[in-house]
């Protein structure tokens, strides 16, 4: 039978009225019936519930499958966990991310069963995603300059988001500067990275060469290296990536996995 057994919450989470603590909890164990979808429901599930005020975000991570159920119970820290204590790491480091919350573990006897992360959402104006779709986006280049120094502030930090995806960076205009904050956190690496695994770092950004010769420059110049290596190092791996990408997505509309 699976049971609640672990639960750990943010100083944010902590400072709540207990009733708004109490309809968390309570969305937490009704996940299935409560919330609205944020996204189309796919291998994870997020949704968010307004409680008293506070919008919340949940993000349900898929049960594992058998050996994974053993290890994220006895080997290694769950989906869940990693997302909460790297956003925690994050807002020490002053890097943006949505404000944690708590994250919440369900474990039978064999190992994990269902987790998730809670956070407060976060309304942004646009995603990156939406910078390299909308090629008349106002601003866009100097998005772009800012989304590189927000990137090698990462890096600086000893930081590799290894999801660096369009899709994982909202972005929020505050007067004339622009902020951003990462979400979908549990695969982070925290070590000192050579020259070629920070350019690496960028190439699932944009498959636009335009927006990788601005990033590459910019970066260029903060970490003051030829910005012709840069450019080409870069270039190189998003080609890689892309390439890659592509045929996944053949094979899988081939196989009928994808519709």
């Amino acid at each position: 039978m699976t049971k609640f057994i672990s639960v750990q919450e943010h100083k944010e989470f902590v400072n709540l009225s207990p009733d708004i603590k109490e309809s968390i909890t309570h969305f937490i164990h009704h996940f299935e019936k409560e919330g609205t979808h944020f996204i189309k429901p796919g291998r994870n599930s997020i949704k968010t519930k307004e409680i008293k005020g506070l919008t919340v975000n949940v993000k349900a991570f898929k049960v594992p499958h058998l050996f994974n159920q053993f290890a994220y119970k006895f080997l290694r820290k769950s989906k869940a966990k990693r997302s909460f204590e790297n956003a925690c790491f994050l807002l020490e480091k002053g890097i943006g991310t949505p404000k944690p919350l708590a994250y919440f573990e369900y474990f039978s006897f064999f190992g994990l069963q269902k987790s998730f992360y809670v956070s407060e959402q976060l309304e942004s104006d646009i995603t990156f995603r939406e910078l390299i779709t909308n090629g008349q986006y106002p601003e866009w280049e100097k998005i772009l300059i800012a989304a590189t120094d927000f990137t090698f502030k990462l890096h600086e930090n000893n930081i590799l988001f290894k999801d660096h995806s369009p899709g994982n960076t909202l972005i929020k205009k505050q007067g004339d500067n622009y902020r951003f904050f990462l979400v979908d956190l549990n695969r982070m690496n925290f070590k000192p990275l050579t020259f070629e695994e920070r350019i690496k770092n960028f190439s699932r950004l944009t498959p636009k060469e335009e927006m990788v010769r601005i990033m590459s420059n910019r970066y260029a110049t903060l970490i003051q290296r030829d910005p012709d290596d840069v450019y080409e190092l870069m270039w190189k791996h998003t080609k890689k990536f892309q390439n890659t990408y592509h045929r996944k997505r053949k094979l899988k509309k081939k196989l009928g996995l994808k519709k």
